[in-house]
């Protein structure tokens, strides 16, 4: 499985992006996607997951209520609709998704969201 993010780029404080992980190769194998992220001079963390059928079961708490993560099967692609943006969520988001059934985590390129105040 590859997985592709696109979707970064540089916004205004308040401002909105939508993320996108669009997965190929042995799609069904995938389990649940998720998207990380890590900041300038911070460890990788988790933002969300969700499960195969497009329930979100997880968010951190420093994006809910402003982050939404959804999947869509049909185009085997995961977003993350990320709104308020605030300069703290500067960083590198990368994509991941965990394939049966071997338990393994796969991750894709990351993709710069820069957020200015």
């Amino acid at each position: 499985v590859q997985l592709q993010a696109s979707g970064g780029g540089l916004v205004q404080a308040g401002g909105s992006l939508n993320l996108s992980c669009s997965a190929a190769g042995n799609i069904f194998s995938i389990n649940t996607m998720g998207w990380y992220r890590q900041g300038p001079g911070k460890q990788r963390e988790l933002v969300a997951i969700i499960t195969t059928g497009g329930t979100p079961i997880r968010y951190a708490d420093s994006v809910k209520g402003r982050f939404t993560i959804s999947r869509d099967n049909t185009k085997n692609t995961a977003y993350l609709q990320m709104n308020s943006l605030k300069p703290e969520d500067t960083a590198v988001y990368f994509c991941t998704a965990n394939t049966l059934p071997s338990g393994r985590d796969l991750w894709g390129q990351g993709t710069q969201v820069t957020v200015s105040s």
